[in-house]
């Protein structure tokens, strides 16, 4: 399946719900978000059906995100029949850690193969400030349980405002070599600006690559994160809304005035 700057998409991305249980500065206000309601959510039964016909088109890599995915309730029998398609080559989840000691286990048993955790500095001062709120020792333990649990490569998120040199940022590349982790630092974005660089050590933000297609939790298939196109499952069904998304995608990025992190997936 390939657009037509050549590019091979073979990669979803599919958001399972826009409710976070932190509020990080960078991602949503203080006061939180209007969420969807539960009519608007998509069903486990249309995210796989979405799954099973981007497959057909030659999708072989899904990663579940947010908001947090960890806080949909079932979120472990959706991640066993999506380990169960047949075509899926790469499972990966997405997280903010703060529910992943609990999860981790019957994660790993239901066939989740990789993970990416937020970390975005190791002091707990500056960690419950950012998050507003959160506890980083529920994230380190979460860390640990997916350690034990088996799940490989743990990928570590770190938004960074200037560069990877700051000291929150080399603290967590410090704790990432100790722990044989894989550090990712991905430069703060602005949708509406039109404002985002390459992940450090990763894929994102490389406009030439781009492999991803998204599903929102309400059910749009988006071609560009920076980009306001989206086409609906619902309206004109999942083939149709794959196809034009894969058709139309734009050859970069440009500026998103619609639609926020917590809800596309990042």
């Amino acid at each position: 399946m390939y657009d037509h700057f050549n590019r091979k998409i073979d990669y979803l991305r599919v958001s399972v719900t826009d409710r976070c249980n932190l509020r990080c500065t960078y991602c949503m206000p203080a006061s939180g978000v209007k969420l969807l309601s539960h009519h608007d959510i998509l069903s486990f039964e249309e995210i796989l059906e979405v799954i099973q016909k981007s497959v057909d088109l030659g999708i072989t890599k899904i990663r579940l995100t947010g908001g947090e995915p960890l806080v949909r309730k079932g979120i472990l029998s959706l991640v066993e029949n999506i380990a169960k398609t047949k075509g899926i080559l790469d499972l990966g989840l997405t997280t903010n850690g703060i529910l992943l000691s609990d999860f981790a286990p019957d994660l790993a048993k239901a066939g989740l193969r990789r993970i990416n955790i937020s970390l975005d500095t190791l002091d707990p001062e500056k960690f419950k400030l950012l998050t507003r709120g959160g506890e980083l020792h529920k994230v380190l333990e979460g860390i640990e349980s997916a350690k034990i649990s088996g799940l490989s490569p743990i990928k570590i998120n770190c938004v960074v405002r200037q560069s990877s040199d700051e000291p929150d940022a080399q603290a967590v590349r410090e704790f990432c070599r100790i722990h044989g982790l894989e550090a990712r630092f991905i430069h703060e974005m602005s949708l509406a600006d039109g404002r985002f660089t390459i992940v450090e050590n990763g894929h994102g933000g490389d406009c030439r690559h781009c492999n991803r297609l998204r599903l929102t939790a309400n059910g749009m298939i988006r071609p560009c994160l920076f980009n306001d196109m989206e086409f609906s499952i619902r309206k004109l069904g999942i083939k149709q809304a794959l196809e034009n998304a894969i058709s139309q995608k734009p050859n970069q990025g440009t500026i998103a005035m619609s639609g926020q992190f917590h809800n596309i997936g990042g």
